[in-house]
């Protein structure tokens, strides 16, 4: 198909969800929220794990105060409580980076919704949610919640602004386009701005799916995403370049005038400290 470069306004971003995670390349960050099974088990872990400690630090406790004193044996429990339910998993999370027991058997890990690691604030959070829904209430309403959210949220995911992540999942970055050769004369020599990272993340998905389009549906696709990457190129191409090529030809030209910048910036540094 051979759809022409033509100038004027485009709507609309083009195979961009709102959800979808874009890093400063423009490249979608695909990081699969773990499945509920993966995320049962590990809760079933932590749980476990949370009310040994429980019972070791109750029992401590008690063997400390005795049985006389009562009101020592009520604060006892009550720190047993805070420190296993509460202060152990915040604590886990926050040294780990968002692993807690049962997601370092599993490999699982717990991120902020831009897919940053989550700090203090996001584990105690957490942590206090889910002494409410996993120890008060039997995991029920976590499991409830996970199960219609599309990212396995619980109640203290949602409130926090975080979801698990399978953390040993291989994450797959697309190739580069190649440059048309015909058009690499003008593409050095053309005035190619920095494209918004939603529009270049859309013309990458583009060339990754087009073949599994149908005709209409590629050549609308194609006509929007060459209008919209005009505004940012002048002069035009050559007359008669097809769609398809100039797109290529503008993302594999900002790839490489990107990594000349780069690579003048590490020389520059590498002189100002040696």
């Amino acid at each position: 198909m051979a759809a022409m470069y033509e100038s004027g306004a485009g709507s609309g971003t083009i195979g961009v969800g709102v959800d979808d995670l874009v890093s400063g390349e423009a490249v979608a960050l695909d990081l699969p929220p773990a499945n509920i099974g993966l995320r049962v088990l590990s809760g079933l872990i932590d749980i476990i794990a949370g009310t040994a400690l429980w019972f070791a630090l109750r029992y401590a406790g008690t063997a400390l105060a005795g049985d006389t004193d009562t009101a020592m044996l009520v604060a006892t429990l009550t720190l047993a409580t805070i420190v296993a339910l509460v202060a152990f998993p915040t604590a886990m999370e926050t040294a780990t980076r968002g692993k807690t027991l049962g997601h370092l058997a599993l490999g699982l890990r717990t991120v902020r919704d831009d897919a940053g690691p989550i700090s203090f604030r996001h584990a105690v959070t957490r942590a206090l949610l889910g002494s409410v829904e996993l120890y008060g209430c039997l995991g029920f309403p976590a499991l409830a919640a996970s199960v219609v959210n599309t990212k396995g949220k619980r109640l203290g995911d949602l409130l926090a602004g975080t979801y698990v992540i399978r953390d040993r999942y291989t994450l797959k970055m697309p190739q580069p386009v190649p440059m048309p050769p015909y058009l690499e004369p003008w593409a050095r020599t053309a005035d190619i701005a920095t494209l918004p990272p939603q529009l270049t993340l859309g013309i990458r998905q583009y060339f990754a799916r087009r073949f599994s389009l149908t005709p209409s549906s590629r050549a609308v696709v194609l006509q929007r995403l060459v209008v919209e990457t005009g505004r940012y190129v002048a002069p035009p191409p050559p007359r008669g370049t097809p769609g398809e090529d100039l797109l290529a030809a503008v993302l594999a030209e900002r790839r490489r005038r990107d990594t000349e910048r780069i690579a003048r910036e590490n020389m520059l540094r590498q002189r100002l400290l040696g």
